[in-house]
């Protein structure tokens, strides 16, 4: 007798999980968008002046505020939530590491820390739309 392999399936978060994880989305979407991410874009002053300070200037305020708008739709969108909250994850800790080493200020560092945690768990909780998309990317 043959035994057929049944199609790999990925697991999904239960019920409370996953309305956890969606609220988590949800608010951490807003507030990429909202809170960070457009006010590097539209170049509020505050934002304006950190980016001066770094030493980079407008050219790389623009690019993150995109890089942060985007995950925080990404973090919206069903199939691309896992996708999103890695980049985000990786994001946070570059945000980290400037903060700490590039601006002098160690004391700011653990909020993206935080959040670059916070992301990965949903990523690693969201395996199921990495999987989707990587399907859906190589038909």
């Amino acid at each position: 007798m043959t035994a057929v392999a049944a199609p790999a399936v990925a697991a999904r978060p239960g019920k409370a999980l996953n309305r956890t994880l969606w609220t988590l989305q949800i608010l951490l979407g807003l507030f990429l968008i909202i809170a960070s991410g457009l006010p590097k874009v539209v170049g509020r002053s505050d934002a304006v002046r950190i980016f001066n300070e770094i030493g980079l200037g407008d050219w790389f305020r623009y690019p993150t505020g995109v890089v942060e708008i985007a995950g925080g739709i990404g973090l919206l969108v069903p199939r691309l939530s896992g996708l999103a909250a890695a980049g985000l994850s990786v994001t946070m800790v570059l945000a980290a590491v400037t903060q700490a080493f590039i601006m002098n200020a160690p004391a700011l560092a653990p909020f993206p820390l935080v959040l670059a945690v916070v992301f990965a768990w949903i990523a690693y909780e969201r395996h199921d739309s990495l999987a989707t998309l990587r399907e859906t990317l190589t038909r």
